[in-house]
């Protein structure tokens, strides 16, 4: 009977990962026909808020990326705690060396103050939001660790356009500074998660890449609803839907982020990310969570299955070894997707993740039993650590911060 059920069982879950490549390919596919298009047609004046805390890896490339852009309407906002901020220093240095080249209308750096009852990250874009100019018809965010190609403001405020597109988002991608272990499952790990964007009502937002309207902003309340949050993108994303507007992911948007890390810091940065998601939208956790103990058991349980079924001489037992080649294949071919799209997407960046191009294909199998890790971890407790400041979530509107 256990072999009957077991069959039944791996022929459903393998006809659901042909699905998941199908809905892949079609994302790709998106993708790669969104950024050639011009979206120079609509170009209206924008607020560019940068919030920042401490000194990011490449920190002087990213932030002088947003003094390059090829747009002609925005103003540029750098926004930190406080003065003593090592990243106000930097910050002035680059200003200083970059203003005058830009085409922003004006640059400046803003001083927030401590945040009380938010994140301070929130608590920065809301300080520069409230001190907009007059005339800004659209506020642009972007966080400090990414670097943004010229046109990437322009590819962002493009669909926003239409009324019903309530947010416009991009998505990161983790280009490693160092090919060590951590920091190629970092890179893996994500490119698992950029996969699920493209034309879908399942989008999320991201906040380090994202724009929306000054009216959408006003309409759906969000300096209300940002007032007591941690999270300035899942936030946005449930007012968005809750509006019944669209969440667009904008391929042109796709950053690079030159990052290296630790174990450690993997863990902390890795249960984070699930943790909110988990208090901010249950069941997309928990569709991460199945999605990643399908292909988990499909694996790992298929050999051991495999293994028995020759010792104990079932009939065509040599085929039940098409269940985990089945899900390390196909896995793995989901992963060479991805990373033929962002070498097509993030050309300038193709050279220096040949390596993490090819960890996130060859080792598909255990950057799934990492995920599958992380998310256990996620599943307890409300409190998390981000940038040196601890929270704890009390409800995807309600924060509070512990220390």
């Amino acid at each position: 009977m256990f072999w009957i059920i077991y069959i039944i069982l791996s022929l459903i879950s393998m006809l659901l990962q042909i699905l998941l490549v199908i809905h892949i390919f079609y994302n790709r596919r998106y993708a790669l026909r969104k950024t050639e298009k011009d979206p120079m047609s609509y170009l209206p004046v924008t607020l560019l808020t940068i919030p920042c805390k401490g000194i990011d890896s490449a920190f002087e490339k990213n932030i002088s990326s947003f003094f390059a852009l090829d747009y002609d309407n925005y103003y540029l906002r750098f926004v930190v705690e406080a003065e003593d901020d090592p990243a106000y220093e930097q910050l002035t240095k680059i200003m200083e060396q970059f203003a005058g080249d830009s085409k922003a209308i004006d640059v400046n750096i803003l001083i927030a103050g401590k945040a009380e009852m938010c994140s301070q990250k929130i608590h920065n874009l809301l300080h520069c939001c409230s001190n907009s100019p007059v005339d800004a018809e659209v506020f642009a965010f972007a966080d400090s660790d990414v670097c943004v190609r010229p046109g990437w403001l322009s590819y962002l405020v493009y669909p926003l356009r239409k009324q019903r597109h309530g947010v416009a988002t991009g998505y990161r991608w983790f280009v490693p500074t160092r090919n060590n272990l951590p920091s190629l499952a970092m890179s893996a790990i994500n490119a698992k998660v950029a996969q699920f964007l493209g034309n879908s009502p399942m989008n999320q937002v991201w906040g380090g890449s994202m724009a929306l309207r000054r009216d959408t902003f006003e309409r759906i309340d969000l300096k209300n609803l940002w007032s007591t949050a941690l999270s300035d993108d899942l936030s946005l994303a449930w007012a968005v839907r809750k509006h019944r507007m669209k969440i667009m992911f904008v391929p042109g948007c796709m950053v690079a982020s030159y990052e290296s890390t630790t174990w450690s810091k993997l863990f902390e940065f890795a249960r984070r990310q699930f943790l909110i998601t988990r208090v901010f939208s249950v069941w997309v956790w928990l569709a991460g969570f199945f999605g990643a103990l399908l292909p988990l058991l499909g694996l790992w349980l298929g050999i051991y299955v495999a293994v028995v079924a020759q010792m104990t001489e079932q009939p065509f037992a040599v085929l039940y070894w098409v269940v985990p080649v089945f899900f390390y294949v196909v896995p793995a071919f989901r992963a060479y997707l991805r990373q033929d799209m962002i070498a097509r997407l993030l050309p300038e960046n193709a050279s220096k993740m040949s390596q993490a191009r090819l960890a996130d294909i060859l080792g598909t199998g255990l950057w799934t039993l990492l995920i599958f890790f992380f998310m256990l971890t996620s599943a307890f407790g409300r409190t998390i650590t981000w940038r040196g400041i601890r929270y704890k979530l009390i409800s995807p509107t309600k924060t509070v911060i512990v220390g």
